[in-house]
């Protein structure tokens, strides 16, 4: 209409400016000036006819068009294959398209005021009531991505109605958990304790033994619809599907304690340790790579378990048999060497433990120490904060050379001129627990030396990492390699003393994670000259120490499931040594399976001390709480978390891990 009017205004501009002309030619010529006029009236005439009969077809045009846009959108909106409603507050369905009843198979008649929840049972209109946004409803084995927005809202801004656009995406969610249930799941799988229950049996049992673990293995595999192949005498990979490892999760990978089954002739057990990995968007080779990097990890944990890396994360289950002595040193011999090798390319070496040293982590980090002083090496041994569980000796060797100049606090190093320094971590592999975190990135160069179980938080990039978690002690795998050096060294009393402790400590007095080579260190230890007065006087405690381990033991709540749970409020200098001591105490107590304490260590850190019989694994539930250890003796710091939740929170975590410990085992034993 607005074009069309625009021309009739300019018809009559033009028009006008003719009539004035034919005006004029009177002047002139009058017969020629009635010729014009005639002829502009003619002309008139034909114009304003054509502008009426445009205008005529404009209309009718204009009234065709919009009755074909509404019967399209009409027939749209009616033909379109989502279901679209709307609906009062009370659920009653005013409106619809063809879609619903298509859906529904049924005939709707609005009159009769049908209620959507007749098809939608559970669909809870108030939850959406006056919104807009969207949402996915599920109705049995259907699935429904609705868009719900007000219509027609009151002077008052009251919402009247609800128009639903509702698209079944049932299809698309089933090809989805189809596609997440065919994903590629590879695993490395490896009999870690081979060597040693093959070792000193007979040719047939030998067979026998290697038959049954196959076949226990490969029975396994088939129930998990999966693949098997053995690749070497100790070794296989297995291949399944995502919806077969689900079942295995659930079972928490029951394989581990099946395999305990076969025992040889020397009542050793057959353990098996798995590195499994399946991710999104991980190629086969990645998953291989991963899975073999998930059974390293296993291993480094003791074994007898299975590492699972899973949607960029690590699952761990099993872990509950003791990890096994290894009678060969060829790895302490190899180890020895390849910390030589670093050691020969440094400038300079520091060394440090975890925060808030203990006697083994002080122990060994003399005895490598000792190792570098004997390469003519600049060393330093890097101690955190001073704690009473080491200030006696620390006290003797600040006073002793060549200990005067070689222990500096953390918060002395604030320059390091070394061009190629060597940073030595022992006792712990877990970043943020080192006396000196900064030097993690300070120094690029970094060995990890330890005997806990692999965290899932580790020192990555490592130089070397040697992880023993049979051995007793960091101060015990030191011991070794001072012995496996080319050169005889001679280890003075304070040196042999220090690295006697920390096996003292860590083996609660030669009686947890002990082995023929705890005793063959010590020995050595020994006969380098250890001070046993000055052993004596390092253990001695004070009275108030005395009061404080009474006061915690006192506090303890025991459980029938054999749980001892004690807290200790007060922040005490050596609370630590204290709530260790008091764990141990407590796990002497007739039926008690595993002990743990928690502490105030400083006023806004809470520490746990946790120890176990060895039926319980508290290195799993202390990994709970970002902590770590053995499966007898482990711990955790848990920073800016009031002493009453944390207390609360291990009662409760505890409890549930040993609930469901027992009852895994009650299945295994009754062979379900």
């Amino acid at each position: 209409m607005p074009r069309n009017l625009s021309a009739r205004v300019d018809l009559i501009v033009i028009l006008c400016g003719a009539l004035i002309s034919t005006l004029l030619l009177f002047l002139y010529d009058t017969y020629l000036g009635i010729t014009c006029t005639i002829i502009w009236i003619f002309m008139a005439v034909f114009a304003f006819e054509r502008s009426r009969h445009r205008h005529k077809t404009f209309e009718e045009y204009h009234t065709t068009l919009v009755s074909t846009v509404d019967y399209i959108s009409n027939y749209a909106l009616d033909k379109m294959p989502m279901m679209i409603f709307a609906i009062n507050h009370d659920g009653i369905i005013r409106w619809h398209n063809k879609e619903l009843e298509k859906q529904f198979d049924t005939h709707l008649d609005l009159n009769q005021n049908i209620s959507i929840n007749k098809f939608w049972t559970e669909f809870d209109i108030t939850s959406v009531w006056g919104n807009t946004g969207e949402m996915v409803y599920a109705q049995d084995e259907y699935h429904f991505n609705l868009h719900y927005s007000p219509l027609g809202t009151t002077d008052d801004g009251v919402c009247q109605l609800m128009i639903i656009h509702a698209v079944d995406i049932s299809e698309m969610l089933l090809l989805i958990q189809r596609h997440e249930d065919s994903r590629s799941v590879f695993a490395s799988i490896q009999i870690d304790n081979y060597d040693e229950v093959m070792k000193g049996i007979t040719e047939a049992e030998r067979a026998t033994l290697s038959y049954e673990t196959n076949k226990i293995l490969d029975e396994w595999i088939v129930q998990l619809n999966g693949s098997l192949r053995r690749i070497a005498t100790d070794t296989y990979v297995a291949f399944m599907e995502y919806k077969d490892l689900t079942k295995a999760r659930e079972s928490k990978f029951d394989i581990i304690d099946k395999v305990h089954t076969l025992v040889n002739s020397r009542r050793l057990p057959v353990t098996v340790s798995m590195g499994i990995a399946t991710s999104e968007g991980y190629t086969i080779n990645s998953l291989d790579m991963k899975s073999q990097e998930e059974l390293d990890m296993a291993l480094s944990r003791g074994g007898d378990q299975v590492a699972l890396f899973m949607d960029g994360k690590t699952e761990f289950y099993g872990g509950k048999a003791q990890a096994m002595e290894k009678n060969t040193r060829v790895k302490a011999r190899v180890m020895t060497q390849s910390l030589i090798d670093h050691m020969g390319k440094a400038d300079e070496i520091f060394i440090m433990g975890h925060v808030n040293e203990d006697f083994d982590a002080l122990g060994a980090s003399i005895g490598i120490a000792r190792i570098a002083r004997e390469m003519k090496k600049p060393v330093h041994i890097v101690i955190s904060d001073t704690n009473a569980s080491i200030d006696k000796l620390m006290e003797i060797l600040r006073d002793k050379e060549p200990f005067v100049n070689m222990l500096v606090s953390h918060n002395d190093l604030v320059n390091i001129t070394a061009e190629s320094p060597l940073l030595i971590v022992v006792d712990t592999h877990i970043p943020h627990m080192v006396a000196a975190p900064d030097l993690l990135e300070r120094i690029d160069d970094v060995i990890v030396i330890d005997h806990h179980r692999r965290s899932e938080n580790y020192i990555r990039n490592t130089q070397l990492s040697y992880l023993e978690p049979s051995a007793s002690s960091t101060s015990e795998m030191v011991t070794e390699m001072i012995q496996y050096y080319p050169v005889d060294i001679i280890l003075s009393h304070l040196e042999a003393t220090s690295l006697y402790a920390g096996i003292l400590v860590d083996t609660k007095n030669f009686v947890v994670q002990t082995g023929a080579r705890t005793f063959d260190a010590s020995s050595y230890l020994r006969r380098s000259g250890l001070d046993t007065v000055l052993i004596r006087q390092l253990f001695k405690t004070d009275y108030a120490t005395d009061i404080a381990k009474a006061k915690t033991k006192a506090s303890s709540q025991m459980f029938p499931n054999g749980l001892v749970v004690a807290f200790s409020p007060d922040c005490l200098p050596n609370i630590q040594v204290i709530a260790a001591q008091t764990a141990d105490s407590l796990l002497r107590i007739d039926k008690v399976r595993a002990s743990i304490v928690v502490f105030q260590l400083k006023p806004d850190i809470v520490g746990i001390s946790a120890r176990s019989t060895g039926d319980v694994n508290v290195q799993l539930i202390m990994e709970k709480f970002g902590g770590g250890g053995h499966q007898n003796v482990a711990g955790a710091q848990i920073k800016n978390k009031p002493l009453d939740d944390v207390y609360q929170a291990v009662i409760d975590i505890s409890n549930k891990f040993i609930e469901e410990l027992d009852n895994h085992e009650n299945n295994i034993a009754a062979g379900r």
